[in-house]
């Protein structure tokens, strides 16, 4: 098989993720990144890695012309103008097989369809990047239970939860660039790893159809004065002139339609985890059985006691957004294996090199856009949405920014 050279747009936190995922795949090489601030470190990173010797480009369209696919790993409000880039640069006789996009895939409904429709443009193949639904742990149990399924009935009630102490960067804190808060930011996955879980096996990603929300979102730790200060002090965003959740909560309602059989999926996420770092945890339960993943669940643990703390330079070795250097450390030795980072690119690697869409196309990351947006709705609205009703449509909800935060 050929090898197929990447190309990349951004060089923040989920490049250089990304980049340490590429060296668990064969055949694709980073070939190519846009100049941003870090890309010099991004580029040392690859090769050190072994993964390619990217070259930093002056502009996307140069890179375009030397590379064979895209993937968009910049700030969410950066998206479309770079997808316009990359429009025009096919136009101009660029040979690109495929684009790649990180969740979500815009911070609205409109900008998500903005994208979809600028990929389709060129005839371009597309791939949603949304790495929870790629988790072995999740396929295994999903591949696992099938037998048991078919038998007994799908799964009926999903949960997930991703929860960490806040983000890396302040563009994530801004609701005005990233779109929201915590709900944008990780909502998108929690949901999809809902829908995901439920679908009975070997049914397509959309089978089961989406029939109301209700949600909650609350300002619970980082709008409190002491923590208020902090985030204005270290990451310059002023939550008191432009807020945004740091905890959200919800459930989804599907209906089977075959059978009629409603089903729910529940949904949780703060950036107010005050317990090891990143926590991923998503169960499930159907008539009999049940599954469980927690990502704090490791085989290796470290004990860190105080007279050797001041040795440990960096907490994240440990885990991501870890908020401790001594104690007992829960280390995730491969988190971007375990998170479902390499799986993600060597499914866009096998599609791309074959000429279709990736397992999740920019048209799925448009439908998680519409349910994130129903979930902010029924947030504000204090009501449950009604998902099916047509006078409804929360493709015309230009809603961007931060919503109300009502304690």
């Amino acid at each position: 098989m050929s090898t197929l050279r990447l190309g990349v747009v951004g060089a923040g936190f989920i490049t250089r993720f990304q980049t340490l995922a590429m060296k668990q795949v064969r055949g694709m090489e980073f070939a190519g990144i846009t100049q941003h601030r870090g890309s010099a470190a991004v580029v040392k990173l690859a090769k050190d890695l072994g993964v390619g010797e990217p070259r930093i480009y002056p502009s996307l369209g140069e890179m375009a012309k030397n590379v064979d696919c895209i993937a968009i790993y910049s700030p969410n409000f950066s998206r479309i103008p770079v997808m316009e880039e990359i429009v025009a640069a096919v136009k101009a006789g660029a040979k690109l097989k495929g684009v790649i996009c990180e969740k979500p895939l815009g911070r609205t409904v409109a900008e998500a369809r903005r994208l979809v429709e600028l990929a389709q443009s060129v005839s371009l193949r597309t791939a949603y990047f949304e790495n929870q639904i790629f988790m072995k742990p999740l396929r295994a149990q999903l591949a696992q239970l099938e037998a048991v399924q078919k038998t007994m009935g799908p799964l009926s009630l999903a949960r997930s939860a991703e929860e960490h102490g806040g983000p890396h960067e302040p563009w994530f804190w801004d609701p005005t660039r990233q779109g929201g808060g915590v709900l944008g930011d990780m909502g998108c996955h929690s949901i999809a790893v809902g829908w995901y879980s439920l679908t009975p096996a070997g049914k397509p990603l959309t089978f089961l159809q989406p029939q109301s929300v209700s949600a909650e979102i609350g300002l619970l730790k980082w709008g409190q004065p002491y923590w208020r200060d902090k985030l204005l002090r270290e990451r310059g965003v002023d939550y008191s002139r432009h807020p945004a959740e740091d905890f959200a909560t919800g459930i989804i309602t599907y209906k089977n339609p075959e059978t009629g059989q409603k089903v729910k999926a529940q949904f949780t996420n703060s950036w107010m985890f005050e317990k090891q770092g990143l926590r991923l945890f998503m169960d499930g339960m159907g008539p009999g059985y049940a599954f469980e993943i927690n990502s704090l669940v490791s085989p290796l643990t470290i004990f860190i006691g105080d007279a050797a703390a001041e040795a440990i330079k960096d907490a994240e070795s440990a885990l991501e957004k870890a908020t401790a250097t001594r104690g007992l450390l829960a280390v995730q030795y491969n988190e971007a294996d375990l998170y479902g980072y390499p799986d993600e690119n060597e499914d866009a690697l096998q599609a791309f090199t074959a000429g279709r869409d990736g397992f999740l196309p920019w048209s799925y990351g448009l439908e998680i856009t519409r349910l994130v947006t129903a979930a902010y709705m029924a947030a504000e609205s204090r009501k449950t949405i009604d998902l099916t009703d047509f006078g409804f449509r929360i493709s015309d909800c230009g809603l961007k920014g931060s919503f109300p935060i009502r304690n």
